[in-house]
């Protein structure tokens, strides 16, 4: 795509429009390890739109249209979630978190061409993503403003992996860390905190030269974890865990929205900050992942260290107005429910109090179908 093409993708869609993909890990019945059986469960679902097959073969992504409000998106989501458990029956029973606590570090991929493009070029590493993530995408409207809210968004990505953090187990063991799915996606190249993109030009350049490098044969390989989605002409924050409840889900969504319309508006009136270094992001990515909302964020001008928490809170706060104009005021508030314990946080005290990582199966696949 050139950057005139570029420019028309993202000026073309309805302001602040929110849609939801999420990838969703199915479980064998019995022993609540994965049960590498999209393809089968697919299929018992005769081809419905909301569901696709992911690159694991222990997984599928549940997706929604885009709506005007978060509510909305999440009714969608619900409904989903509802018919795959009915899809589910005997077959396998669906989970959702960062990553699966105890089955092996490595599994199946599913058959087609994409994906044996993937697992040809990086063996190993493209078995080991076996990895879920709330993907949420919300259009700015405007190409010039979707691209200055794409490089201010970049700041905030550390406080929305702590906000979502749900993976602190994984082949079975702690690993210390909030969330391990970072740690695993980075076995791929283009992930982490994405490059900061001066113009449509830029980013038009940047494609051609990974298609001629052969990096990106087709450009859904420029992954990162957020990108302007080319073909949606919406911004996609690819950053959070999977959430093991709607509820979470929808706390998730509604932050992302909220926060994309109100870097909207500070662009509108010219009050949207110089882009920080890549490398000053990347410290509080660090943070996120290995203490989730139990750490500290540094201010990306003074360098002040600041607890998680105390960050998340002003940013709910200052989100407050803005989510009640777009009608998700419930969902946020849900936010601060995981500022205080997110998905490491629950499962790390259900781990505690069973003393038995392996109890974590059934819960997780009984909160998929808690409030639905």
């Amino acid at each position: 795509m050139n950057a005139e093409e570029l420019r028309a993708a993202f000026d073309a869609p309805r302001p602040f429009t929110v849609g939801i993909e999420e990838e969703v890990m199915l479980l064998d019945p019995a022993t609540y390890e994965l049960a590498e059986r999209s393809e089968e469960l697919l299929a018992r679902l005769d081809g419905r739109e909301a569901f696709k097959l992911e690159l694991p073969a222990a997984q599928l992504e549940l997706v929604t249209a885009p709506h005007n409000h978060v509510p909305d998106a999440i009714r969608e989501l619900a409904s989903a979630r509802r018919t795959l458990l009915d899809g589910a029956d005997s077959l396998v029973r669906p989970a959702a978190a960062g990553v699966h606590p105890f089955s092996p570090e490595e599994g199946r991929l599913n058959e087609g061409e994409r994906y044996a493009r993937t697992e040809a070029e990086y063996g190993r590493v493209a078995r080991r993503q076996l990895v879920c993530a709330l993907q949420v995408h919300v259009a700015v409207g405007g190409a010039d403003r979707t691209l200055a809210v794409y490089n201010s968004l970049r700041e905030h990505l550390p406080e929305l992996a702590a906000l979502a953090a749900n993976a602190p187990f994984h082949a079975g063991a702690d690993t210390g860390l909030a969330s391990i799915r970072p740690k695993i996606s980075e076995g791929l190249p283009r992930q982490g905190i994405p490059p900061a993109l001066p113009s449509w030009e830029e980013l038009a350049a940047e494609l051609r030269w990974g298609r001629a490098a052969g990096a990106l044969p087709e450009l859904a390989l420029w992954w990162w974890e957020l990108r302007p989605h080319l073909s949606h002409g919406t911004l996609e924050l690819r950053v959070p865990d999977a959430q093991t409840t709607i509820a979470a889900a929808a706390a998730v969504a509604a932050v992302s929205q909220a926060l994309v319309v109100r870097l909207a508006e500070r662009h509108d009136h010219g009050d949207l900050a110089e882009t920080a270094p890549t490398w000053r992001i990347e410290e509080n990515r660090w943070s996120a992942c290995r203490h989730g909302v139990e750490g500290t964020l540094a201010d990306l001008r003074s360098g002040e260290p600041l607890p998680t928490r105390q960050v998340l809170y002003a940013l709910i706060d200052d989100l407050e107005p803005v989510a009640e104009r777009l009608g998700s005021a419930t969902e946020l508030e849900g936010a601060r429910e995981l500022v205080e314990r997110n998905g490491a946080l629950r499962q790390r005290e259900l781990v505690a109090a069973r003393g038995d990582l392996r109890a974590l199966g059934p819960w997780l696949a009984e909160r998929f179908a808690h409030g639905l």
